[in-house]
């Protein structure tokens, strides 16, 4: 598929669920973009839209210099959902009031549908669980719009104007809280916005290529930073598939991967493909520069910084390189508070920008719009073996962020032997690919144990172990007790200086995936 994709355009107004309606629409097999709403009528329009989705936000439409899009927009004949705040804004501009409900609402919340014959609720249940997080509310519908569902305190759940092919919904059709969310997003795509559902990864990749080639020129060079994971190799391949030889990968081995992972990176990427891989070694770096620190966020920046300044050094060695690119991936730059009205959950060494100081023309990150099943149904696309595509999951820090407090490289090793185990054990039982990530943490705190009749004083490791589809929300991997004891057993018995484990059975939200 060489030929421009029909195209899904989302108006993004600082809402943590913009990537999901992304990601939604993609499922359904349309390409969609992404635009700020501050993105000119001419830079929409240039997207040749089939439809456009107005997001969620953070802001009240009636505060002072809250967030708008060119009005325009209404005015281009495409039709047009918007979701929450997006509703709110199109009723808005068409004159309607907006006003704070006597009952905000959040959460799983039962909506009446009022109009299920046509439109964007056709063929939905009468009434269905959806996905609310709102504070304001349309209070009367625009000229032209009629009410077409309602909940117990929102009376305008949803509208329409199915003349101009205008639709507002309160709820969150792209959240997997709202049982019937795809069904309405369905019908808004191949109903009203009459698209093609042909899209895929294969698509994604001819796109991506020209992106590349656009970016880096005919003669262009990249430096790549590939940490071992999936995101960068990934990443590696797409762009040897663009530039082929003109891509260098620097692999910085901070001391903190897995078992054996070093060694398998430097042999997949000196045979798998034929381009320049320079391995540096600076694992003696960075636990110096860690001593003593025992923070996670300060763990993360000091582990970014030497980052950086290691790949300055071996770019110097180089010499000139055009480009700098790296397999952020777009939780990363959710979880850095990178997205207007998103909250710094972590930082990731990653995302930022291109730091001025390592002198190249600018930053390449084919995959910063993708999430993690994403990139891996591409890295199948592109030829990748199923044995690195479907690895585990691994943060750019490594086991640096396994390790509860201050790192030392017995602490280190007491995270990579017990996480082996783990793996080795989870992949004997055959459930390595319906388990999202699961790892071991040492956790810092020491307990009394009896180990050959003698007393111990070690260290307690725990299991954390998930299943997501997007890695912005997790539950609970249910793992086998008698599995669980299995994997508890060898840990504490081939694993110095372990004497407990445990197993996390915390979800994300509250927690996050990762424990720093």
């Amino acid at each position: 598929m060489t030929e421009k994709p029909q195209c899904i355009l989302i108006i993004d107004f600082g809402g943590q669920y913009t990537q999901l309606i992304a990601r939604r629409v993609r499922e359904c097999g349309v390409y969609s973009m992404v635009l700020p709403y501050n993105a000119t009528l001419t830079d929409i329009k240039d997207t040749q839209p089939k439809g456009i989705i107005l997001s969620g936000g953070p802001a009240s439409i009636l505060e002072v210099g809250a967030p708008k899009v060119d009005a325009g927009i209404f005015e281009l004949g495409v039709p047009i959902l918007g979701i929450c705040y997006g509703m709110q804004l199109m009723a808005y501009t068409h004159g309607a009031p907006i006003e704070q409900g006597e009952q905000r609402e959040y959460g799983r919340i039962t909506v009446t549908m009022d109009d299920t014959s046509t439109g964007i609720l056709n063929g939905l249940k009468t009434e269905s669980q959806c996905w609310m997080s709102h504070t304001y509310q349309v209070a009367k519908v625009p000229n032209g719009f009629h009410a077409v569902a309602h909940t117990v305190n929102c009376p305008i759940a949803a509208m329409a104007n199915p003349e101009k092919k205008l639709y507002g919904v309160q709820f969150h059709p792209e959240v997997t809280h709202t049982e019937q969310g795809t069904l309405m997003l369905q019908s808004f795509l191949k109903d009203i916005c009459n698209v093609a559902c042909n899209w895929s990864m294969e698509a994604y990749v001819d796109i991506a290529v020209r992106q590349i080639r656009n970016q880096v020129g005919d003669n262009g060079t990249v430096l790549l930073g590939l940490s071992g994971g999936v995101d960068s190799a990934v990443a590696a391949a797409l762009l040897y598939r663009a530039i082929g030889s003109r891509l260098t990968c620097v692999y910085v081995d901070h001391g903190f991967m897995r078992a054996g992972e070093s060694d398998q990176v430097v042999e997949i990427f000196t045979k798998t493909f034929p381009v320049e891989l320079i391995h540096a070694q600076a694992e003696k770096r960075f636990f110096a520069d860690l001593k003593g620190v025992t923070e996670p966020e300060e763990k993360r920046k000091i582990i970014g910084r030497d980052f950086v300044e290691v790949f300055k050094e071996e770019a110097k060695k180089l010499g000139k390189r055009d480009h700098f690119a790296q397999g952020t991936i777009y939780p990363d730059v959710i979880e850095s508070g990178k997205v207007k009205g998103s909250a710094v959950i972590k930082s990731h060494h990653n995302v930022g920008g291109l730091p001025k100081e390592l002198g190249f023309e600018s930053l390449v990150e084919p995959l910063r719009m993708l999430f993690k099943d994403e990139v891996r149904k591409l890295g199948i696309a592109l030829g990748l073996p199923e044995s690195l595509v479907y690895r585990q999951p691994f943060p750019g820090p490594g086991l640096a962020i396994r390790v509860i407090g201050e790192l030392t490289p017995e602490k280190v090793r007491i995270v990579r032997e017990s996480d082996s185990i783990l793996r080795e054990e989870i992949a004997a039982a055959g459930m390595d690919r319906s388990i999202s990530q699961y790892f071991t943490v040492l956790t810092g705190a020491r307990s009394v144990g009896v180990m050959g009749d003698e007393r111990t004083y070690d260290y307690a490791v725990a299991i954390r172990a998930v299943t997501t589809d997007d890695f912005m929300t997790a539950d609970v991997a249910k793992i086998p007790y008698e599995l669980l004891g299995k994997i508890a057993g060898r840990i504490v018995g081939e694993v110095d200086g372990c004497n407990r484990v445990l197993y996390d059975i915390t979800t994300k939200p509250p927690a996050s995936i990762e424990w720093e």
